[in-house]
Order: C-alpha cells, then structure tokens, then sequence
C-alpha cells in the first residue's frame, strides 16, 4: 500500500505538506511528479512549486538524485520502508492544481502525489491531516476500509485512479440528488448569500437524468426487465468553486472541478416568483448549465470511451492525439442540445447559442489554415498558449469539432439516422458489456458509415482533416433552420479585438488577417487615440461623425510614437458578416419531421 499524508497545517503560506510511505521500495527507487494533468493538455511542470525533498529508511537520511525536471532516484539500503517528505506551494485558483488559504483548499494528487515508479498497480492511500476546524471534505474518491478509526482517510485501487479524483476542503454548501439510480453531490464554494442551491440543484439533476436516458436508454437495455443500464460510476461529486471571475471545468472518472463567477449562479427570488422561465434566464445561469452538462458528458465520452493514443497514459510527456475534435467538439455539440433536450432552454435560444458558435468559427481565419484535426494534434503548444497570431493560425477544436458533429447529425438525419445512435454504437463498440474503451478514428468513420447507410469517409476528409468551409447553412436549412445575414460590430467588421475602457483607452489585442485594419498597418497593442481627428475612448463612438463604410483616418499610438494610417473598410469582408438562426415558419412534411426528431419542434 502506497500512502500519502497530506497535512494542511501551513495554510497561511499556502503549502500543503506531504508524507510519501513506500512500505517496500526498490533498491534504487525512482519517484516523479506528473507534468500534466489528465483532460488539459499542456504540460503545466507542476514541480515547479515541490520543495524541501528528503528521503528517510527509519532514521537515516538516504541519497537522492534528481534526475530531470519532475524526477528523481532514491538509493535505498535494505528492505526497510522509504519516507519521503515534500512541500508544495499551492496558490494556483483553478480547476488544474491546487490551492491553500485559510478560507479553502483544493487539489488534484497530480500536482500534490510523487508517482511511485514501478509499484503504480498497487493501492494507494491518501490521508488528510490537520484539517482546520470546521472544515469538510467533498470528492469522489472511496474512503479507506478503517476510515472509521482513521477519518479523512481515503483509497484508490492505483496511481492513475488516485490522480482522477480532486478534492474540495472548507466550509461550502452541500446538496444531494439522484439521478439513474446513482446519488450524486454538487459542492459550492465561495457562493453569495442568497444563492439558490434548489434551483441549481433541480436543474443539474435534469441535465443527468437526460444525459444517463442518452447513452442508456431503456429501449436497449440488455437486462430482461427493460430498464436502462446504470450509470458507469458509483456515485457522482460535482466541485464548483464560485469566485469574482473565471470560467472552467476539467473532468474526472466520478466528479468534476468546476469554476464560475459568483454573479452567474442562481439567486433566490424576492418573490414566490420562480427565478426565470426558461426564455428569461440569465446568459451566465446558460452558460454555467452548458458547463455542467459539457464535463457530465465527459464520463462517458472521454473518461471511459477515449482516444486509442490515451489508453495508458504518460504523465511525464504529452500524449498526442489527433481526436480532440471528436471527445471535445462532440461533447461541446451535445452540451447545449442536452439543456434543450430536458428543457432548460427552448428552441430559439438553442439556436442562438448555436449561432454564436457557426459567428465566432466564420470570424477566425486560422480555420482556413490548420485543420481541426491538426488542431487536436497541436493541443499541446497553441491551444493552451494563446496569443495576438492565434485566431489566424489556429482553429478550436472544441468550437469547429462541435459543427462538426452538428454537420455529420444533419446529414444523418436526412437518411433517417443520427449522431446519437452513432455514440451510443461507439459506446459499445469497444467496450463489451460494460460499454467505452480506447477508439480510433477508423472506429468513427465506421459507425458514422454504418448508420447513415453509406460512406462518409470523404466528408471525414473534408471536414475534419480539411480547411473548407462546413456545409452548414444547407444542412440546417434541410432540418426548418433558416440563416437570416447580420452585420456585425464596428470594430469585429475591421477585423479588431479590443479591450476598451475609459482609464485604459482603446488598446488593440487582436488584428486578424486579411482585414481592413490587417492591410492598413494597424498591429496588436497599438493604442488608438482618435478617428478623423476626434478623441474616442470607444471605437464604436465614431459612428456619430463617420460612415460605417466611409474610410477614415485612425490616429494611435505605437511604443510611444505616434502614428496615422489610412482604413477603408469593405462591406463585402466574410468578417463584416454573421448569421442568426430562426425556425422557419412553413416547412415541409419531411424537413418538419427531421427539426422535430433534432430539436424537439
């Protein structure tokens, strides 16, 4: 048994303490940090923050070597057990790694628990020490056999279970639901008062309950009493840490980390009034559900059925795969049907937030540079390390891989199939009676081929491992979908990004390629000070002397100097373009009946 006291005694400098004990180590014993964590893939060198290593055999010091960034080499003598001791510095607010103050802790063991080389297979068990009064503890992993005796104590069957289960420390509101005959946890923390934990409660447990009726509904169910297959875990922990601002979420086998801002969860009404129908809620309590349901959806799609390359993990290099657009954009695709599906959000707005989607892929010319399945491939070094050049050298994966899956679910159901029995086939094509298991992308093509009746290889090809453009606006307007044009913002149509503020000024972030402010010289953290000779603290201000289509003359400022360049902008640019998406009012038998099986309508 591999075990780890973790003791939060030193909160106030934000280090948690570790204690590694291995009972029987090898004579010449190698131990290391992992580099990255599982589901984000950047190497992130989380030894950076491990300081203080000593190793001990009872009360004699013994050799340590390192032997690169993350690892080292214990020269132990005899048989008696090897003590490592350690710290690390914890002061990272987010869902990847860990934190420690005097209001709340949080880890992931990959930043906190040296794997213990050669003895990965065995038990691992992790104990935590000195908590402070008052203090709880919420994660999925099982407690140990004597937790009894021995609270705070907790075990996993080995290193890479150990790594897959985070933990929440502190005061935080605790709620309880069902859902497929599983119970499932929702932890909040740092929530303000007034918050609604009934209401988000009540909302996540419909996001679970549709998404487990997903991928096992009853009408497949191998059981003789017809009903639905369980859930693939045991119990389910959801972590929500609610701060001034943020965003995220990083799955796990049996729960998932979560950040939001404060402002976006849900608050008690004034009134016996309910806190919005489903037309009215807020944009953030959206986009906080479509988080819940995105890392939910991961249990299945990506903790269980994986990418072939990711069935035994490295966690001391990358691990390269070209299916990001498949686990990540699917799972973004399916994140917002599900809150349609169960009836959290109405058509309309499903199709609103699948217009914001369809606007932001047209106005990234990466997408006609690097494929998204070069994308998935590159993860590594562009997704995560963003920067002025990325929108025009890069695609998402998670934004293109979901109108990805949105364009295979319409062609599919022009014959009668669709993308939800294409993952419900995948979920059992590797997976024997249990379901999930390592795919290929051969996998995919055949099972896409084998419901819609016909190959689909070329579209594959096309769409995935090409740069054109996505059929979109034909495939929706098969299924009642009408995209009506609109025109964009100032600043979007002349190709800029900006941060605007009334102490900052107008400061350029982003310049894309191909736009108006791309061929008239204007460069990323240019300041822009006027327009035709007029102050703005605003770009969008200048509207009230110039034409939108006019040129004008731009003044800002550059590494101190400042500059006058010449913009002519042009109406006809794909980036002066967006679409909005509205049901068609008449249509077709067919066309009616295909919207009606996709969108409920």
């Amino acid at each position: 048994m591999i075990d780890y006291r973790i003791d939060l005694g030193d909160a106030h400098s934000h280090h948690f303490t570790v204690t590694l004990t291995v009972p029987a180590p090898h004579a010449e014993q190698q131990v290391s940090l992992p580099v990255w964590i599982v589901g984000s893939y950047m190497v992130r060198d989380f030894s950076r923050h491990l300081s203080g290593l000593v190793a001990r055999q009872g009360r004699r010091e013994v050799t340590l070597q390192q032997l690169d960034k993350s690892s080292w080499r214990v020269a132990c003598a005899g048989r008696g057990a090897l003590t490592l001791r350690y710290r690390v510095y914890a002061f990272d607010n987010s869902v990847r790694a860990a934190f420690l103050d005097s209001e709340r802790g949080f880890f992931n063991a990959s930043s906190l628990c040296l794997r213990v080389h050669g003895h990965e297979g065995e038990p691992h068990r992790l104990q935590l020490a000195r908590l402070p009064g008052g203090w709880e503890v919420a994660t999925a992993m099982a407690q140990a056999d004597d937790h009894a005796v021995a609270p705070h104590r907790y075990q996993a069957q080995n290193f890479d279970e150990l790594v897959d289960h985070p933990f929440e420390l502190g005061r935080f509101w605790r709620g309880e639901f069902e859902a497929g005959g599983v119970p499932h946890s929702l932890v909040v923390a740092g929530a303000l008062p007034g918050f609604d934990g009934d209401r988000l409660l009540a909302d996540a447990r419909r996001i679970c309950q549709q998404q487990i009726d997903f991928w096992h509904p009853a009408s497949e169910a191998a059981s003789p009493s017809g009903t639905a297959a369980p859930p693939p875990f045991d119990r389910y922990v959801f972590l929500l840490n609610a701060v001034g601002e943020g965003f995220g979420g990083l799955e796990h086998r049996a729960s998932t980390a979560l950040i939001a801002a404060r402002r976006d969860l849900p608050r008690l009404p004034a009134s016996d009034a309910p806190f919005a129908a489903p037309a009215g809620m807020s944009e953030g309590y959206v986009t906080l559900l479509g988080l819940i349901s995105h890392e939910y959806f991961h249990s299945w799609n990506v903790k269980r059925l994986k990418p072939a390359e990711l069935a035994s993990i490295d966690h001391q290099a990358e691990n390269y795969t070209e299916l990001l657009w498949f686990f990540e954009g699917f799972t973004s695709y399916y994140d917002d049907l599900a809150l349609l599906r169960c009836g959290l959000i109405d058509a309309p707005r499903y199709l609103r937030l699948l217009a914001a989607s369809v606007n932001a892929l047209a106005a990234s010319p990466g997408r006609q540079v690097q494929s998204v399945a070069q994308a998935s491939f590159d993860a590594w070094t562009k997704y995560y390390k963003t920067d002025e050049n990325t929108p025009n050298a890069t695609v998402s994966y998670y934004r293109k891989g979901a109108l990805v899956a949105l364009a295979f679910d319409l062609t599919l159901r022009q014959s009668g199939g669709s993308l939800d029995a294409v993952m419900r086939a995948l979920w059992q094509c590797r997976g024997g009676a249990e379901g999930g298991g390592p795919i290929s992308e051969a996998d995919i093509a055949a099972c896409l081929s084998q419901v819609a009746g016909r190959d689909l290889h070329a579209e594959l090809r096309d769409w995935v491992h090409g740069t054109d453009e996505l059929p979109l606006a034909e495939l929706l307007a098969a299924s009642g979908v009408e995209l009506r044009p609109e025109r964009v913002g100032f600043a979007a149509a002349l190709g800029l990004r900006l941060s605007e503020g009334a102490l900052s000024g107008v400061q350029v972030k982003v310049v894309l390629a191909g736009s108006a402010a791309a061929q008239a010289g204007v460069a990323a953290g240019d300041e822009l000070l006027a327009v035709d000779g007029w102050r703005i603290r605003r770009l969008d201000e200048a509207l009230g002397w110039i034409a939108r289509d006019q040129p004008f003359e731009l003044l800002l400022a550059r590494d101190a100097r400042v500059k006058r360049l010449r913009l002519r902008p042009d109406a006809a640019s794909p980036l002066d373009a967006a679409v909005s998406l509205h049901l068609q009012t008449k249509p077709g038998r067919a066309m009616g009946q295909r919207r009606r099986a996709w969108l409920g309508v």
